[in-house]
């Protein structure tokens, strides 16, 4: 990952709840600076860091905001969505079989299959890479001897965010730095 002394190609602006934490990890809350500028006159945020980047409209110029918090809270603690993406997160991109990261080559898998009345839902899906898929085929984890590593279940939000920290994006800027934890080092460029 690369910190960033310049601001990034489009001006991404991070974006934080109430509490100065960021409303998502993975993928990192950001929005462009248009949605920034329109929810700073909206009086929906408060911008906490500049860049040096003048926007100009014919009566005004003001610097794009890099990062901002928002005015009032947003409760993570619903429970989150089965999605595909929530899925692997939880998995940790990882397949549950053989640990392989093939992120490319992910899939579900059903642990009782849907041929014997599986259903889709979080405490019946795993991530398999599609090797293992194919070798498991539409059988139980007992009759085809392979168990995953950890049960399935519905993971909450703090989990998923926990998790996500895990995996931090290609590139931040050095404006974020104070407002975002990863559970990796980081390299200063």
């Amino acid at each position: 990952m690369e910190v960033l002394k310049n601001a990034p190609q489009g001006w991404p602006c991070l974006v934080l709840n109430a509490d100065y934490r960021p409303l998502s990890y993975y993928p990192l809350s950001t929005w462009g600076w248009q949605e920034a500028i329109k929810n700073v006159f909206l009086h929906r945020v408060h911008i906490v860091e500049q860049y040096d980047q003048p926007i100009r409209s014919p009566s005004l110029t003001v610097r794009a905001p890099s990062v901002v918090t928002l005015r009032e809270f947003v409760t993570q603690d619903r429970p989150p969505a089965f999605t595909r993406f929530n899925l692997f997160l939880r998995d940790g991109f990882t397949c549950v079989y053989c640990g392989s990261d093939a992120r490319d080559d992910l899939t579900f898998d059903h642990l009782i299959p849907r041929s014997r009345g599986g259903r889709t839902k979080w405490n019946n899906i795993v991530t398999a890479c599609a090797p293992c898929n194919l070798k498991k085929g539409g059988r139980t984890p007992e009759q085809a001897k392979m168990h995953p590593a950890r049960a399935p279940r519905r993971p909450s939000m703090h989990e998923l965010q926990a998790i996500g920290r895990r995996f931090p994006p290609n590139y931040l800027h050095e404006s974020w730095m104070d407002y975002l934890y990863w559970d990796v080092e980081l390299d200063s460029v």
